[in-house]
């Protein structure tokens, strides 16, 4: 008895993918998913600012002491003993190392965001992760420094404690990490409008540096806003309407007892930021798709 030899045909499974690359269907498709999925690449990029900025240093990381102390220093001579500007009431060197930390924290965030693409168009041009991973990785490395400097700000404020110096932390230490987050997406915002705008005028690169030294003097980091309003009454809207201002005063209200702490001092704040850092991604979104060819 012949038996026929029958093919058998076993139904074709669809291609499965690890990672699937598409176009971007609109400006505000941030794919945070792709962010999670190369959170690697983001811990090897940090590791990368920090190891390749202090490498060749001779004092490593103790660049993140020596700034804020020598600052601390200069601001205390300066603005506390010659110009003898108001403290409200604390020691100078504790309201400005204050006053610095935060501030540094966010400039950096600033500074080193602006200048992303240019820094890193060799690596955007030849392989693909999601680029928002790169300045994410400025905001993240930087809280290293930002750490550090905290560390030195509660040693400081330990002393002061143990000669019986006039200050005291209070309930707003709760808004810490919003503090941080504020501080680390308003430089994080402002930086990806500056950078995409530099991929085609490279001349602000230069005026970046500059403008945030220049930025700091319409803060609150060497004088309370407490004076600010008592001796330049008509001059103190512009310096409320620096984001930067509510910020630095919850920081020092919330550490050392001073400062002015208000509903509208923080929610200015936070309402600048989401606008600034919406803003920020979608022009980095618009930029990224062909700043190679223009950088």
């Amino acid at each position: 008895m012949a038996h026929a030899n029958k093919e058998i045909t076993l139904p074709e499974e669809p291609e499965q993918w690890d990672l699937v690359i598409r176009g971007r269907t609109s400006l505000f498709d941030i794919r945070f998913a792709d962010i999670w999925h190369y959170r690697d690449l983001l811990v090897l990029f940090v590791r990368r600012d920090f190891v390749s900025f202090y490498k060749q240093t001779v004092l490593g990381p103790l660049w993140f002491f020596i700034q804020p102390v020598f600052t601390m220093i200069v601001f205390t001579f300066v603005f506390g003993n010659l110009a003898g500007i108001s403290t409200d009431g604390l020691p100078k060197p504790l309201f400005y190392l204050a006053g610095i930390t935060a501030w540094n924290y966010f400039s950096e965030c600033l500074v080193k965001t602006s200048t992303v693409f240019k820094d890193n168009a060799n690596i955007f041009g030849k392989v693909y992760f999601p680029r928002l991973i790169m300045p994410l990785s400025i905001v993240v490395s930087n809280l290293v420094r930002f750490g550090v400097q905290l560390l030195l700000l509660l040693a400081m404020m330990a002393y002061y404690a143990a000669v019986d110096a006039d200050f005291s932390i209070t309930w707003a230490i709760a808004l810490f990490p919003v503090l941080v987050a504020l501080m680390a997406l308003l430089g994080l915002g402002m930086g990806l409008i500056i950078t995409a705008v530099t991929t085609k005028y490279k001349d602000l690169t230069f005026l970046v540096t500059f403008g945030v030294q220049l930025l700091m003097y319409a803060t609150t980091v060497i004088y309370p806003l407490s004076e600010a309003r008592a001796k330049f009454a008509e001059y103190a809207w512009i310096i409320e309407l620096n984001p930067m201002t509510g910020i630095i005063e919850a920081f020092r209200y919330a550490f050392l007892g001073r400062g002015i702490l208000t509903w509208w001092s923080l929610g200015y704040p936070a309402i600048v930021t989401s606008l600034l850092l919406l803003l920020g991604v979608v022009i980095f979104n618009k930029t990224e798709k062909n700043f190679v060819d223009t950088i």
